[in-house]
């Protein structure tokens, strides 16, 4: 048997490669939408991907099952359960609980596992050369290492009323049947650390059945009444693109006819696109020295899917500002959420400089000086409410960063703004929607809540 994982860290996204060896047969399970690295390990192990799986129509990624389905004739298979409502609207095989799927001599069972979702299902892997005992399972977002999935995203993101109490009674139950695999089973769940679609999700890429049993928070309580109250408590903001991206995974996401990078342009070409978002992907500080008027900032690291899905329009197109070394990076940062749009790029500010025009600018302030000065603002901490809970400058108020452009109304408008996030790349995201929105005089803090609290003793829980 061949077993590949993949780890997509700016969305903490995991799919899996298994093959045998034997007859050459592959399955790729929750691919995401750049194929390349799966069509390289398959053909450098000698593997044809004759089959494609989902766990579930998942909301924080577009899936690459259509394009992997294209480039190489793969079957696509996905869950028919869940209801009437739930299934997919394109040409698939369907998946029922009970069914097996067969990849040469390997076997993988499906087990309907709702809970996250309603049509939710898990893949138990079976080398049968090796014997009869079950050896992986596929646990999607229902089981992840050390914790469990979330149920409330249809009510949270998509806006399907009355849905997060009965997902957390689905997932109980169906914690009932992960009970039942042998303990010595690996786990290999869909997500990792860093994803919002659980709330303790653990670093390391898989577990097994009996140190889950053992370790994970969900499978230690013993009452489904106190496992509903935990599960739905704490949970992490769901991005809104989340409800974009149940839409088009639903339907089928469209196969990129044409995955070449975008065009270099000149600032007059830029000024001839004034419905073009503006994506500023350089660092907070450069962001800050200096911007196109009217820019989105949103710097490149592991979070930079995350916040591009919170901040852009999905029917605008998209120019980045973005280094010759970022640009491609970005590009497929914001096509694995359903960001097609980008119709080109600037490598810096400088050509928007050269040309004449004005670039605006983001006022930032340190710690003491913010502290200092802190009378003459309204204070917002674009933090979790989480966050807020466990710490905060007395008298501040919590508007979480992507809440932001929703919110506007509730802001004042009687003073400056100074913004603040936990250590900076949070508040430069919201600085930059406030600027957008409107809102003349914005301060960002430099180091956000942490350079506060170590300053000061004034901080509150």
């Amino acid at each position: 048997m061949f077993f590949e994982h993949f780890f997509e860290k700016g969305l903490a996204q995991k799919s899996y490669l298994i093959g045998c060896q034997k007859t050459g047969e592959a399955i790729v399970i929750d691919p995401r939408r750049d194929i390349a690295q799966y069509l390289r390990v398959a053909r450098e192990n000698s593997l044809r991907i004759t089959k494609v799986a989902e766990t579930h129509i998942h909301a924080d990624f577009l899936s690459g099952s259509r394009e992997l389905a294209a480039a190489t004739g793969a079957e696509i298979l996905l869950s028919n359960e869940g209801g009437t409502e739930w299934q997919y609207g394109f040409a698939h095989t369907g998946l029922r609980d009970g069914d097996s799927i067969g990849v040469g001599n390997l076997r993988l069972d499906v087990v309907h596992t709702p809970g996250h979702t309603p049509e939710h299902i898990s893949f138990v892997l079976y080398d049968l050369p090796a014997g009869p005992q079950p050896m992986m399972a596929f646990t999607g977002d229902f089981v992840f290492v050390g914790d469990v999935g979330r149920p409330d995203l249809l009510e949270e993101a998509a806006g399907i009323k009355d849905t997060k109490v009965r997902g957390a009674r689905d997932l109980w139950r169906s914690l009932a049947r992960f009970r039942e695999l042998p303990e010595y089973v690996t786990v290999w769940p869909a997500h990792g650390a860093g994803s919002a679609c659980g709330k303790a999700l653990g670093a390391v890429p898989s577990s097994t059945v009996g140190y889950e049993l053992a370790t994970n928070w969900a499978l230690a309580i013993e009452d489904e009444e106190t496992f509903v109250k935990e599960l739905l408590d704490g949970q992490p903001e769901p991005p809104w693109y989340f409800a974009e991206m149940k839409v088009r995974n639903r339907a089928g996401a469209p196969v990129l006819s044409d995955p070449a990078m975008p065009p270099g342009i000149d600032a007059d070409e830029l000024a001839r696109m004034p419905a073009a978002q503006v994506l500023d992907t350089r660092s907070r500080y450069a962001f800050a020295g200096g911007h196109i008027p009217g820019s989105f900032s949103v710097p490149m690291d592991s979070s930079f899917s995350n916040w591009a899905g919170w901040t852009l329009a999905y029917d605008k197109p998209i120019v980045l500002i973005a280094a010759d070394d970022d640009l491609e990076d970005a590009v497929w940062s914001l096509r694995r959420i359903g960001l097609d749009s980008v119709v080109g790029y600037l490598e810096s500010l400088d050509p928007w400089i050269e040309s004449g025009r004005e670039a605006a600018h983001t006022e930032q302030v340190t710690a003491p000086e913010a502290w200092r000065r802190r009378a003459e603002y309204t204070i917002i901490d674009v933090r979790s409410q989480a966050e807020f809970a466990e710490g905060h400058i007395d008298g501040a108020l919590n508007i979480y960063a992507g809440h932001l452009s929703r919110n506007a109304d509730a802001i004042p408008t009687d003073r400056p703004i100074l913004v603040h996030c936990q250590t900076g790349y949070r508040s430069i995201i919201a600085a930059s929607t406030l600027e957008r929105l409107g809102f003349d005089s914005v301060v960002n803090v430099i180091g956000g809540y942490e350079a506060l609290a170590r300053e000061f003793d004034a901080v509150r829980a």
